[in-house]
This record gives C-alpha cells, structure tokens and sequence, in this order.
C-alpha cells in the first residue's frame, strides 16, 4: 500500500465511524439523537489529556519519564477528531469529495515529511508547544484548516512517529472504538479496564503481537479478550 493510500484509507474509516456512531450527515454538526457535535472542543480536550503525558507538573512527579507510548496514542486519537473537522469543514464548505481532501493533505510539506522510515523523538518542552499550538489552532474564532493540519503533522514528526506507525495506531484505534460503539460505550455499559490494562493497551499488544492481523481480525481479537472479562 503506497502512502496517499495509507491516508486515503484512514479518512474513508473515519468517514465511515463518523457515520456509523453520529447518523448519516452528522457533518451539518448533529448527530442522530440531536446532540450538538464540536470536534474543536474535542481537538483541545484531548490536547489537554496529551499533555500529561509529560512530568510538567512542578509540584508533583518532577522525575517521572515521560509516556511516550501513551503520548502516541494520544496523537492517534486527536487525529481522530482532526480528520472529522476536516471532512465537515469539506461538506459544509463544498470544498469537494475525500479524493480532494487526500489530494490537499499530499501536497503538505509537513506530510512528505512524516512519509519515512525514521521516528524521531523531540525534546519533551518542544512536544508539548507544539501540543498547546494545535490548541490555539481550534479556539481561535475562525479556523485555518490548513494551518491545523500542518501543525498536526509537525507533532507527528516529534512525537516518535511516522505515517507507518499513525497509521497502524490509527486502525487499531478505529476498530476499538467501533468495538467500543458496539459493546455499550455511548450508553455507559462499556467496560474500558480489561484485566488491570486499559483496552488501548490491550488493543496495542495485540497489534504489536501480530502485525499481520487484518482490522477483522483485530475486532476479534478484542471480541474474545472482552468476552473473558
């Protein structure tokens, strides 16, 4: 799978989450029930979760490493919301289909830039700058698209990752939370701690276990662990 693929699929599964969990046309920023949608507030929420990722508390754990495993599946999961920001803002604004937006992130500097083999970690200062930026990018009045989505791949690229492995953490991301959806999570019936490990710890070993597993594969995976709980 060559790399605009790899992006094309993650917005198409996106799409596809969206539309599943919120009703179809969720991108007028309602879902199905009538609850108001705000990927922006969603964007800075989990911004502000990334950021403990660190040691920055002066007061407290001033030498704690940082979690750099959790950190990345933050990244993933702000991606989440960043992609769902992008596809309403091309709705709403008729900016044109997936295939447009796949084409305008390929034309990103940034982007190229996370298109390699190398990860590579930033000082954990610089990181959490570049986290409070993509902050600032959505509680600004008027949203520059362009500008988030730039600033997104600039922490990609401090952050230890590279298109392979957002994109890897992505799907398995993607299929927990349908997995999630599907066992009771909106209605809180869903049980998020499996056997003293949260479920995107659990979700992580399993792709870590065996690469080669399909996103089918991965559900069932998470299907029998889940159902010895």
């Amino acid at each position: 799978m060559n790399n605009i693929n790899k992006i094309e699929d993650m917005i198409t599964l996106q799409q596809q989450l969206n539309d599943a969990t919120n009703g179809k046309n969720w991108e007028a920023g309602m879902t199905k029930n009538d609850k108001a949608i705000n990927w922006k507030r969603c964007i800075y929420m989990e911004c502000a979760e990334m950021v403990d990722s660190f040691a920055w508390k002066h007061w407290k754990s001033i030498a704690a490493p940082a979690d750099w495993a959790n950190h990345k599946i933050e990244v993933v999961d702000v991606w989440h919301f960043v992609i769902s920001l992008a596809l309403q803002e091309y709705k709403q604004k008729n900016l044109g289909s997936i295939d447009a937006l796949v084409k305008k992130i390929s034309m990103f500097n940034t982007y190229n830039e996370i298109c390699t083999d190398e990860a590579n970690y930033a000082e954990e200062s610089m990181v959490i700058t570049q986290v409070e930026q993509l902050m600032l990018d959505v509680l600004k009045p008027q949203l520059n698209l362009d500008i988030l989505l730039d600033n997104f791949f600039i922490l990609v690229t401090i952050s230890g990752l590279n298109l392979q492995s957002l994109y890897e953490l992505y799907v398995g991301k993607n299929i927990l939370n349908q997995f999630r959806q599907n066992n009771g999570y909106k209605e809180g019936n869903y049980i998020k701690v499996w056997n003293g490990d949260e479920d995107n710890v659990v979700m992580t070993k399993l792709w870590q276990d065996n690469s080669a597993l399909t996103p089918e594969l991965l559900y069932t995976k998470l299907d029998e662990v889940y159902k010895t709980l």
